[in-house]
């Protein structure tokens, strides 16, 4: 297994660090506001996971929200960086588990989002953050967007109306909800144990592609991956 050195903001927010096992995982504490750490907290836990071939999960436990003043001193050219270490967790060769508790906006929703499996508290309430004048029209607005639909959906991306737990799962934003949520972590490490991570990753980028694809454009790509899926059973039948 792994292990990652221990990322820290400047006001003490833990981002990244080794898990009880020795494990690289990857906390977000979305009260912090985003910064040059946050985003290197991500691109450690991502280097990390990607350095053993063995490690087939990131754990990645989200919390918090930022209070009113959050884009103070914030820049395009930071929203971008951290938009690109996003991308490159959204597309590791490894499964992304999420752990969510509480109130989860900006950081957190973030990176929730980008995640495979997601995991919630019963107290978990997502949101949209407001920037004084409107929702905030990041890539959160994006995933949210691409991942359901529906009013209340709409209500949230428009006005920022908070998600509960009912409406985060029955809009398929979080996938289980449980009040033992270390079981939870466990059995879905054990349900993904099996899987290739490497192929997972081709899986998630063909149903990403599914949405702006179409079917002449996709059907190249699906033949390459049976072909290759193909080849590796053949590779290890007797």
């Amino acid at each position: 297994m792994v292990s990652a050195e221990t990322v820290r903001t400047g006001r003490g927010g833990l981002y990244a660090a080794a898990g009880a096992r020795g494990d690289v995982e990857l906390r977000i504490d979305g009260s912090q506001p985003l910064s040059r750490e946050s985003v290197a907290a991500v691109e450690a836990a991502c280097a990390a996971a990607e350095s053993d071939r063995t490690t087939t999960v990131l754990p990645v436990r989200v919390t918090g929200t930022p209070g009113k003043d959050w884009t103070h001193g914030l820049d395009v050219a930071l929203v971008s960086k951290w938009e690109r270490a996003l991308r490159r967790l959204e597309r590791l060769n490894v499964t992304t588990v999420a752990v969510a508790s509480g109130d989860c906006g900006g950081l957190a929703l973030d990176v929730l989002l980008a995640t495979d499996y997601r995991i919630a508290t019963p107290d978990i309430r997502l949101s949209l953050l407001v920037d004084g004048e409107a929702t905030w029209p990041g890539m959160a607005l994006f995933r949210l967007a691409q991942q359901s639909s529906g009013p209340r959906l709409r209500r949230a991306i428009l006005f920022g109306a908070h998600l509960d737990a009912s409406e985060s799962v029955d809009l398929g934003i979080v996938d289980e909800l449980t009040d033992d949520p270390a079981t939870a972590l466990t059995e879905a490490v054990e349900m993904v144990s099996g899987l290739s991570g490497r192929e997972l990753a081709v899986r998630r980028q063909l149903m990403f592609d599914a949405a702006t694809t179409s079917f002449e454009d996709a059907l190249g790509r699906h033949l390459a991956a049976c072909d290759r899926a193909l080849r590796r059973s053949a590779a290890t039948a007797p």
